[in-house]
């Protein structure tokens, strides 16, 4: 916290507070700062005494702390991960900024990808009355978006998922519908028929920006 409170910018947190709409502490660290402390302890701390300072640093409820938390975890090899995959699934059910939430489901979605089978429980969270954990189980998904080449299990992953998005599209939350036009878009980059099949299908009824955030990149 020494480290963190010793390169707070002047005048930067007003700017942060009103941007990402915090009532929890918000220091003035620029993001540039936070992945150069990320990287360096991700370099001299092992996978445990990360673990530790993550949760540390998470429990503080300050803005930038709860971000470099997840910047801490987010690796895509990690031996014997199970620590750290429960750590970040304790921390779903507390998301309430997009900010906090967007990284801490990528240091998820390596948890993922290293382990599939554990999208088994990312789907418990697509029914959570609480609106940020249903929101992750996109966003904490996307690789399999992005997937240029896909195998014939990662096709059947892709259209679970899309299971998924197409029961949300009728939950008319800004974010819900942000995560589904978010989805379709880095989709429609590699599979473009596909997302236009899903956009013709249940995504004919999602809402204006959304469809053009799905369509971005569709001719």
């Amino acid at each position: 916290m020494a480290q963190l409170r010793g390169a707070i910018e002047p005048g930067r947190a007003e700017a942060m507070t009103r941007y990402h709409k915090q009532t929890r502490e918000v220091l003035g660290v620029g993001n540039d700062v936070l992945n150069g402390f990320a990287k360096d302890w991700r370099k001299d701390l092992d996978v445990s005494e990360r673990v530790t300072l993550a949760l540390a640093l998470w429990s503080s409820d300050i803005f930038e702390a709860r971000i470099l938390a997840a910047k801490l975890l987010t690796q895509a090899r990690i031996k014997d991960d199970l620590v750290v995959w429960d750590l970040l699934q304790s921390w779903v059910p507390e998301f309430d900024s997009w900010a906090i939430a967007d990284h801490a489901c990528t240091a998820i979605s390596k948890r993922l990808v290293a382990q599939p089978a554990r999208l088994d429980v990312v789907e418990i969270w697509t029914s959570a009355d609480h609106m940020w954990t249903r929101r992750a189980a996109l966003v904490a998904t996307l690789p399999w978006a992005k997937l240029p080449n896909p195998k014939t299990v990662d096709e059947a992953t892709r259209d679970r998922i899309l299971g998924w998005a197409a029961n949300y599209v009728e939950d008319r939350d800004w974010f819900i519908q942000k995560a589904i036009g978010w989805w379709l878009r880095d989709l429609s980059k590699h599979a473009p028929d596909r997302a236009r099949t899903f956009l013709e299908g249940p995504g004919a009824t999602l809402k204006a920006f959304a469809r053009k955030e799905a369509s971005k990149y569709l001719a």
